[in-house]
Order: C-alpha cells, then sequence, then structure tokens
C-alpha cells in the first residue's frame, strides 16, 4: 500500500491489480526490448544547468500544442486497448485529461468508440489512426470522428507489419498455449478478483468499439485483433498521405519519424505536425532511442511544422528535457496507462497535476518563467 508519486509507483500498482497477460501487453516491447530501456535510459543521462538568483515568482508551464491552449506541453498519447486497464478506460482518461487542460489522444483499437468517448468529454480530442487495407472503413472512421468533433488526426506510420513481443507470445498473446500453460492463465484471472469483477465484468463490452461494424460478430478482443492484425497495410508510401488529406479536414500529425529525410517528407505532404516516436521500443528494437534521434529532426524540420516527442517520458522533468532540445510538446503513453490502471480517472488527473508540478519547479530551478525559455543552453 502506497500513495503513488511518480510513474515508478503507479507502475507497481499496476503490476499487482493487473493480469499478467494485460500488463505485460502494455509494458513490454519488442524482442529484448533494447530500444524500450534505452528510450528511458537516454533521457535520464541529459543533465540540467541549474540556475540562481533569478525572479521565478511566477513560473507557467502552460502553452500552446497545434493551435490549443494547454496546462503544459503534454498530450495523452493513443494507447490501445486502454479499456482493458479499467472500466471504460479510454473515458476515464479523457475525462482525466479534459479536467488537467491537456489534450487526449485516442488510438484506433480502443475498447470504447469514438462516439463513447466524444459523448463523455464534449471536448476536442485527437484520433489515432493506422491506415488500414480497408480503404473505405478507414475513410468511414475519419467521417466518424470528423462528425463528432475530434480536432487532430495522429496518423501512425511505422506499424507496416506487426513487431515481435517476446512477453505476448510467451503469455499466449497470440494464441498458443499449451494445455497447462492455458491453466496457468485462469489461475491469473482468478488471483486479481477486483480486475474480473471491474472491467471483464462490469466493463463490458470488451471490443474494439470503433471496429465493431467491421467484425460484427467479434464477442472479445481477440476477435478484433485477428481482424486487424491482417488489416495493417505494408504497400503505404507517402503518396497514401494525399489520401489521408483528401478525406480530413482537421490538423494533420504523422507519428512514427525518425529520420530527418522522413520528417521533410511529412512536411511536403502538408503536416501539421510530426511525432518523434519509435512506437514506445514496441517495433524495431535496436533503432536509437527517440531522445538521440530528436536533435537533428527539430533541424530539418526548421520550424515548418511542430515538434512532438514521444518515447520514455515518465515525468515533468522528461518534457523539460525534449523541449529544451527542440520539441515543441511531449506524449505520453505508459505513464497515463500505468495511473489509469492503478486508480482510474483521479489517478490519471493526479499524475498530470504532478507532471504540471514537476514542469513548473524544474524551470523555477533553471531560472526561468515559461517553456518559451527553455533552449539547449539549459543541459550540461
Amino acid at each position: 500500500m502506497i500513495t503513488p508519486a511518480n510513474t515508478s509507483d503507479n507502475r507497481k500498482l499496476a503490476r499487482s491489480r493487473l493480469p499478467r497477460i494485460m500488463f505485460d501487453y502494455f509494458d513490454g516491447g519488442a524482442f529484448s526490448e533494447q530500444t524500450l530501456r534505452e528510450n528511458t535510459e537516454d533521457i535520464q543521462k541529459l543533465h540540467f544547468r541549474q540556475r540562481i538568483m533569478r525572479d521565478v515568482s511566477s513560473v507557467s508551464a502552460a502553452g500552446r500544442i497545434l493551435g490549443q491552449d494547454v496546462s503544459l506541453p503534454l498530450a495523452l498519447a493513443p494507447v490501445g486497448l486502454a479499456g482493458m486497464l479499467a472500466r471504460r478506460g479510454e473515458v476515464q482518461a479523457a475525462r482525466a485529461a479534459q479536467k488537467s487542460g491537456v489534450p487526449f489522444c485516442m488510438s484506433t483499437v480502443s475498447i470504447c468508440s469514438i462516439e463513447e468517448v466524444a459523448g463523455a468529454t464534449g471536448s476536442a480530442n485527437w484520433f489515432q489512426l493506422y491506415v488500414l487495407k480497408d480503404r473505405g472503413y478507414s475513410e468511414a472512421l475519419l467521417n466518424r470522428a470528423h462528425k463528432a468533433g475530434y480536432s487532430t488526426l495522429v496518423f501512425t506510420v511505422d506499424l507496416p507489419k506487426l513487431g515481435v513481443r517476446y512477453r505476448d507470445i510467451r503469455n499466449g498473446m497470440n494464441g498458443g498455449l499449451s494445455p497447462w500453460g492455458k491453466i496457468q492463465k485462469l489461475s491469473d484471472l482468478l488471483t486479481h478478483p477486483f480486475w474480473l469483477w471491474d472491467v471483464a465484468i462490469k466493463g463490458k463490452p470488451l471490443t474494439f468499439g470503433n471496429l465493431s461494424d467491421a467484425v460484427p460478430s467479434g464477442r472479445n478482443p481477440e476477435d478484433f485483433k485477428a481482424w486487424v492484425d491482417q488489416q495493417f497495410d505494408a504497400s503505404v508510401t507517402w503518396k497514401d498521405l494525399d489520401w489521408v488529406r483528401q478525406h480530413w479536414p482537421g490538423k494533420l500529425v504523422i507519428k512514427g519519424i525518425m529520420h530527418p529525410d522522413d520528417a521533410r517528407s511529412a512536411i511536403d505532404v502538408g503536416a501539421d505536425g510530426i511525432v518523434v516516436s519509435n512506437h514506445g521500443g514496441r517495433q524495431l528494437d535496436g533503432a536509437p532511442s527517440t531522445i538521440s534521434a530528436l536533435p537533428a529532426i527539430v533541424d530539418a524540420v526548421s520550424g515548418k511544422a511542430e515538434v512532438l516527442f514521444d518515447g520514455g517520458v515518465q515525468s515533468g522533468q522528461d518534457v523539460v528535457r525534449a523541449l529544451c532540445l527542440g520539441a515543441n510538446a511531449c506524449l505520453a503513453g505508459r505513464a497515463w496507462a500505468y495511473a489509469l490502471a492503478a486508480g482510474g480517472e483521479a489517478a490519471v488527473v493526479r499524475m498530470l497535476e504532478n507532471f504540471r508540478y514537476e514542469v513548473e519547479l524544474t524551470l523555477a530551478l533553471l531560472g526561468k518563467n515559461s517553456i518559451a525559455q527553455l533552449s539547449t543552453d539549459d543541459l550540461v
């Protein structure tokens, strides 16, 4: 029993409250998880240059992301299956984001639907899309999101094929469990009675809400997962972005940029922003950490689009580090997922309050009054 003070504490609580198959799905990365580890480790290697005797009686973390006023330069990143973390999890997370004054980005493969989240918040959320082989269904999703009031499309481009995630294989996330493995899985579920009651039973329907029309016979996430895995389109190129632009009237953000040339290509197709991201270490293991890739991409963009940073963000101090290297704002995924599993909407609100305070405290100790004053000179 602890009062969580940071992301690490929320992770511990999430691990105790979730069945292993669920915790490992959200917590894990691809292959040996080298990139997953380095995303966090490389951020921590950046040291601040502390300054003193400055007037920091008034400090604010507030800013703007893609024309939207925010209380701190952070958005809740898209997390698939978040409704398996807490009852109607995406709704709880979106409400927390609304209360905290930051954007919430909804995943294509959310448990709750576009309309359910929009109805619960009434705010301008973001929607993340994978381009599916069924272009007609992709177009229908875009139309639904626009009609429901979503302001920004986050188009994920780093998933032509699904990464190999050893933890999911071991836990039978993709099937193939032996009879003994199935018994162990059932035992694991039964030893988490609160999750079974609150999420698996009271949180129904546990289906991919955005894809219910595509898989009308689906009764559980596994039914939908099989359809989704077959729908990832490995043939997508930059030319397909013209199609996206034709069918989406709002802001367009390209997520999954790890090379300066790709950042330039995103600008060429009219992106309003890019996300420097390696999918949280869940795709190409052995890829560089996002923080190490950030400076060159910032230089390539040259202010022609907003640069959002994703990967390893676990605190407000991590947000400040990314901003010092030129990012306009950050995305955090696992941090809010752990908080949601640890304590629902209230825990996500508390997490965001902590992040905001940590940003403001770090600014003050750097001798700054606002995030606009940050630069590479603030790092040693």
